[in-house]
């Protein structure tokens, strides 16, 4: 049972304020709804990853996938039970579960009966199940916060007495066992996989439960009333309203209709108003942040992505035993993520500025901090080791390296342009030696097109080119082998 579930069955009111009306859903309501709840949810990816996002989703939830007209964004299906693995997908940015899609938009000819349609909108549309999986979700990131701060309460007190406490343990389940509740969570925490981690959060889930039920006995007679802001994203020439004036308008609805209180900085809700010339999308925000900066605590001046470099990586296809050389790393951001998602494989991570390296080194101790206080205890470490070198004189044996993938510099807020124009033909043939014959494979990426296009013409003998594509507005990304 995933944590979305046991969230699920734990929640034991929901108030879904709806025109005027307080919708009260029980525990066993709830979860026998979600059990069949099937939702659409809309993901941000980086601007050209959109088919590299669609076939982790595939592989990953089983999910079809689809590929939206507005650059960056894909719709899938799932049900409810999947909504955690949701979170955990590498490709994605931002989530949101769609309320409803229109692909075929009429707007009207003036700006008054536009907005004025868009404060229709507001009362038409299915906010129910959307609303439910958004409350899912909430229950969810709250647990897992809470978590966080009681393993790491609890990792302290084991490094501090040398072992856990096993006469609380035994008193907690015993007090667990006591309190009436769904014997499947019951079932869940006599699983012995898991028994040892989930023990140390029976007695808190208790305090939630019991918070929750007490809590849903005050809203019945003084129900809260949530915060919430509207957020529109337009693109598209043909539109005679500025973004912020539907954002207005429509918002202004959703509040008449909800009896919501409007937030634009503290809000609970977040209502997305997507529109990309006739299709509109309205959505609800599963994400207060966008996922690309889960690896990185120390950044420099071109720190990438996380979800980009994930996506850089996946087109090499990584096998097991592969070595993937990051030779101007920067933060270190690719072969972190690589290292985290293909562990059976060696990474270096390399730069010819001490303080990136230094950076990288700092980034990988605070990833293996964080895995120790999730999981309370020790950890190996990661497969990855950082140096500084020369790019162009690396130190690695003729034919050693498997995969190379690196972000090199634009010449704008890291080197020259004027400089890429030598440092770009001895980065090419210093990565073809380290590179095995035949099979070696590298994923560049770079804004300077016309000096990057203008090298690699040069080294017909050495790479072949597979593909280019368009990415982050402009920027190219080539693969090579």
């Amino acid at each position: 049972m995933s944590d979305v579930q046991e969230a699920t069955n734990q929640l034991l009111d929901v108030n879904l304020h709806e025109n005027q009306r307080s919708i009260q859903v029980t525990e066993s309501g709830l979860r026998s709804e979600s059990e069949h709840l099937q939702v659409t949810i809309g993901a941000t990816v980086p601007t050209g990853f959109e088919q590299t996002a669609a076939d982790e989703v595939r592989e990953k939830l089983g999910s079809p996938c689809k590929i939206s007209k507005d650059r960056g964004k894909i719709y899938f299906d799932i049900s409810v039970e999947s909504l955690a693995q949701v979170h955990c997908l590498r490709s994605v940015d931002n989530l949101f579960v769609v309320v409803q899609e229109f692909k075929d938009y009429q707007f009207k000819e003036t700006k008054e009966e536009v907005l004025k349609d868009f404060e229709d909108l507001a009362g038409k549309l299915p906010w129910s199940d959307p609303l439910k999986i958004w409350k899912i979700n909430t229950c969810f990131k709250k647990k897992k916060t809470k978590h966080k701060k009681i393993n790491q309460n609890s990792s302290k007190q084991k490094i501090e007495s040398g072992q856990g406490d096993k006469t609380d343990e035994r008193d907690v389940k015993k007090e667990f066992t006591n309190n009436v509740l769904d014997s499947q969570i019951l079932d869940y925490y006599e699983n012995a996989a898991i028994k040892e981690e989930i023990s140390t959060l029976v007695g808190d889930d208790l305090t939630s439960c019991k918070d929750e039920t007490e809590e849903s006995s005050k809203e019945e007679t003084d129900p809260e009333v949530l915060k919430f802001r509207v957020t529109c994203n337009r693109a598209g020439e043909k539109h005679c309203f500025s973004s912020n004036e539907a954002a207005r308008d429509f918002g202004g609805a959703v509040q008449d209709y909800f009896k919501w209180k409007a937030d634009m900085t503290n809000f609970d809700v977040e209502v997305l108003l997507n529109i990309h010339d006739n299709e509109i999308v309205v959505g609800i925000a599963l994400t207060e942040e966008s996922l690309h900066r889960r690896n990185i605590t120390h950044f420099g001046p071109t720190t990438l992505r996380s979800t980009l470099a994930y996506g850089m990586l996946r087109l090499c296809a990584p096998q097991p035993t592969d070595i993937i050389v990051d030779p101007m790393c920067g933060t270190g951001a690719i072969s972190i993520e690589g290292a985290t998602e293909w562990s059976n494989c060696y990474h270096i991570a390399g730069d010819n500025n001490p303080l990136a390296v230094n950076r990288a080194a700092n980034n990988i101790s605070s990833l293996l901090t964080k895995s120790q206080v999730k999981e309370g205890k020790l950890s190996w470490g990661l497969p990855i080791d950082t140096i500084q070198w020369d790019i162009c004189n690396l130190p690695l044996r003729t034919g050693s390296v498997d995969i190379i993938v690196t972000d090199m510099p634009f010449g704008k807020r890291m080197g020259s342009k004027k400089r890429n124009w030598n440092l770009y033909p001895a980065c090419l043939r210093e990565m073809s030696r380290v590179c095995r014959p035949g099979t070696g494979q590298a994923v560049l990426l770079t804004q300077d097109k016309k000096c990057f296009i203008k090298a690699l013409s040069g080294m017909g003998h050495l790479w072949r080119k597979n593909k280019m594509e368009k990415d982050l507005l402009g920027d190219t990304k080539t693969e090579d082998d």
